[in-house]
């Protein structure tokens, strides 16, 4: 007997990442799980809408600085502020919210907290990686990374490896959400046509090792030692340089082809320039769950005990051997 078309069509349409959240929270059969498919639905709203303001920024005035400075000492782009303002409406009206911690602010943002209930979730976030690419039309993107709090401890941080869920939202051709709740990695592409993300394939694997490096190479004479002597080895061995200038664009790129994406320690930064709690530990709690590597060229980045909400840390990220291999080469020095 052949089966319906109706049933066809149930079997073959492409899940949601709605649909997505509601089967892991089934899975899990917790009142934490529900929480949290709420919140990662409320930064995956908030990211539709900062896409929409990308596409129509040229036309609306929204391009350019808007005289501040942030509290990184970096000058704030029209888009960094709507970005921000964007996620944290969706996010504090949010049950189980109840700390937003953002790039753009200079202390952690305690949430109202009557209806938290007993699940308890702080949420830190980059609301618009790469800004200085927007009058040039480059990519960019937002990153999360989401805790689990105890009562009584909603402004204390934690180490990466205490994350419960982790993502980056790329805006270039096409609008890509790309996140882990720690059984994976998956990738969900912007529908325009309905609205929606839908999963794009089969969870992301990196591969072991790759042949391009992500580095801003301006910088290379006031790299440590080990660092030059590995691009040295890279270029010696054919790999390619490839340099966005936004991390979730070199990131991504690294986490489908392999490759190593760092931002090395330099004289003018000597503790490295991303910031560990909403750049470092999702990103490279992404690429561990998809079988990569993330190392500050000391330790892993998940092991880091956070001293501040915007503490900065050296970052090397992407193919098990490539990090590795950049272990062993500032070892050496």
């Amino acid at each position: 007997m052949a089966t319906p078309a109706s049933v066809i069509s149930l079997r073959t349409r492409p899940q949601t990442l709605q649909n997505y959240l509601l089967a892991a929270e089934r899975a899990a059969r917790s009142d934490g799980a529900r929480s949290l498919s709420w919140i990662v639905s409320a930064v995956s709203s908030a990211t539709k809408g900062i896409a929409a303001r990308l596409r129509t920024a040229g036309l609306d005035g929204a391009l350019g600085a808007v005289g501040q400075v942030n509290v990184q000492g970096e000058e704030q782009q029209a888009l960094d502020v709507i970005a921000n303002e964007l996620l944290i409406a969706e996010l504090q009206s949010r049950d189980g919210v109840v700390v937003l911690g953002s790039e753009e602010n200079d202390e952690l943002i305690v949430v109202d907290e009557a209806d938290c209930g007993a699940c308890r979730y702080a949420v830190l976030f980059d609301p618009l990686d790469g800004s200085s690419n927007l009058d040039v039309g480059g990519s960019v993107g937002t990153i999360f990374s989401i805790y689990e709090v105890a009562a009584g401890a909603e402004q204390d941080l934690q180490a990466g490896r205490h994350q419960v869920a982790a993502g980056y939202v790329l805006y270039g051709p096409s609008t890509i959400f790309v996140m882990t709740l720690g059984q994976g990695v998956d990738m969900f592409i912007l529908d325009p046509a309905v609205g929606n993300f839908v999963r794009a394939g089969e969870p992301l694997r990196i591969p072991a090792r790759g042949r391009s490096y992500s580095v801003n190479e301006a910088n290379l004479d006031s790299f440590p030692a080990g660092y030059q002597r590995f691009l040295a080895e890279c270029r010696a061995a054919g790999y390619s340089s490839r340099y966005a200038g936004a991390m979730v664009a070199d990131v991504h790129r690294v986490l489908l082809q392999g490759g190593i994406f760092m931002y090395p320690p330099t004289a003018k930064a000597p503790a490295g320039k991303l910031r560990l709690m909403y750049e470092a530990n999702p990103m490279g709690w992404l690429i561990e769950q998809a079988g990569g590597a993330a190392s500050t060229g000391q330790g892993r980045i998940l092991e880091v005990l956070p001293a501040s909400l915007h503490q900065r840390v050296p970052v090397a990220l992407g193919s098990r051997d490539d990090v590795t291999a950049l272990e062993l080469a500032l070892a050496a020095t």
